[in-house]
């Protein structure tokens, strides 16, 4: 029996976008001629997968089915979701289908996660598939590649050649997240291996109310066009949790798959700026660079509502002291010691790490030293000229 995909695609991804009421959802964001969607889709037409079923809700609808036609998946079933009710509900309900058996291997995955060896992958679920049974859960660690706040751990012990996960830490500090990866923690991908059985088992276990509306609102649903419409009134009394919360936190069975391959959920302008400096000469283009009196900068790529930049600011040189009314700033140095100000707080960052400019702050990279700063710049807003600058100091006469 082939393994069924079950991508979970209903996500806002509003941490990429804060203080914005319209946003674009994270796995629909054209990122240079490619998103996290198609990426996804592209991934599961191994054929280790069997055709793939889509949870999530009105507002991605046509979204969806646009870029599983654009990706020629022809065979596929969408579950849809009349209100968001976040992981757990999510999870449940679109194993619930009559079509999927009892004893079927599902894999759960995010529709915003970009995986760039899918293979390291698709090794681990055919190396373990033999061992789920009608309890049991595996998740997905990933190796940490740096003590990143912006992600889960868990804490696992090896017991007859299984890694049994024993701790869960949500999102810690980066002072703790050092202490975890020395315990040999791993990140907390957020993608589930497991049998429908082992599902069904566990909600009824734990969580039964979540159950017994999920259970109604599928046995209630409207099928088209290859589309479960879940029945609002069953769905709506279910849970608002996350299936971390709901489940995992509950039960005692679960093992690790751990996994040394690049990750990220991209859930930061961070995490996309290193995918921009990493690819920067797929996106380099000599007539979008344009100079300065304190350096220069290129523009990389412009998408819905942001736009990137590298930013290089010369020896001994500034931009000038200035505020944007339309857009917010994330700066990520890549290399140099810039001097930030932001309002009245003035400090140094180094090459990784990465400082937020709000809209209305009033800001300025300042480079002391000899090697010249750079920095991947990622503007948000609804304005993105150059014209939406107010400046307040600047060495070489430009404030007015």
């Amino acid at each position: 029996m082939k393994i069924r995909p079950i991508v979970l695609c209903g996500g806002a991804g509003t941490r990429l976008w804060p203080g914005q009421k319209k946003h674009q959802a994270k796995q629909f964001i054209d990122f240079g001629g490619w998103n996290l969607i198609s990426k996804t889709l592209e991934r599961i037409k191994n054929p280790i997968f069997d055709h793939p079923i889509i949870s999530t809700n009105q507002k991605y609808l046509k979204e969806v089915r646009k870029y599983l036609k654009k990706n020629k998946i022809k065979k596929y079933k969408i579950i849809l979701e009349p209100e968001k009710k976040n992981t757990a509900p999510a999870i449940l309900a679109s194993a619930l289908v009559k079509e999927i058996p009892s004893k079927q291997a599902l894999i759960y995955l995010a529709a915003d996660h970009l995986i760039e060896k899918p293979n390291i992958l698709n090794k681990s679920i055919n190396k373990n598939k033999s061992k789920l049974d009608d309890k049991n859960i595996f998740i997905f660690g990933i190796k940490p590649n740096n003590p990143s706040s912006e992600y889960g751990y868990f804490l696992s012990k090896k017991i007859n050649n299984i890694d049994k996960v024993i701790k869960f830490i949500e999102k810690p500090k980066t002072i703790l997240a050092k202490k975890i990866i020395k315990q040999k923690g791993y990140w907390n991908s957020g993608m589930f291996f497991l049998r429908k059985d082992s599902i069904i088992n566990n909600f009824k276990k734990h969580q039964p109310k979540i159950f017994k509306s999920c259970h109604m609102a599928v046995k209630k649903s409207k099928y088209k066009n290859n589309t479960y419409y879940l029945n609002k009134s069953a769905f709506s009394k279910s849970i608002e949790k996350s299936f971390d919360y709901a489940i995992l936190e509950k039960t005692k069975n679960i093992n690790a798959i751990k996994l040394n391959m690049p990750w990220s959920d991209l859930g930061s302008w961070r995490e996309v700026s290193k995918i921009y400096k990493k690819n920067k000469n797929k996106y380099f283009k000599k007539n979008n660079v344009y100079y300065r009196p304190w350096g220069k900068y290129v523009n990389l790529f412009e998408g819905k509502n942001f736009l990137v930049k590298e930013l290089t600011v010369n020896s001994k040189s500034s931009i000038s002291l200035q505020k944007h009314n339309f857009r917010s700033e994330h700066w990520m140095v890549t290399h140099g010691k810039p001097m930030i100000t932001i309002n009245k707080k003035k400090f140094y960052i180094k090459p990784d790490e990465s400082v937020f400019v709000p809209r209305g702050a009033i800001h300025r990279i300042q480079n002391n030293f000899i090697k010249p700063v750079k920095i991947i710049e990622v503007q948000t807003g609804p304005i993105l000229k150059e014209t939406d600058i107010i400046r307040f100091q600047d060495v070489y006469g430009r404030v007015k």
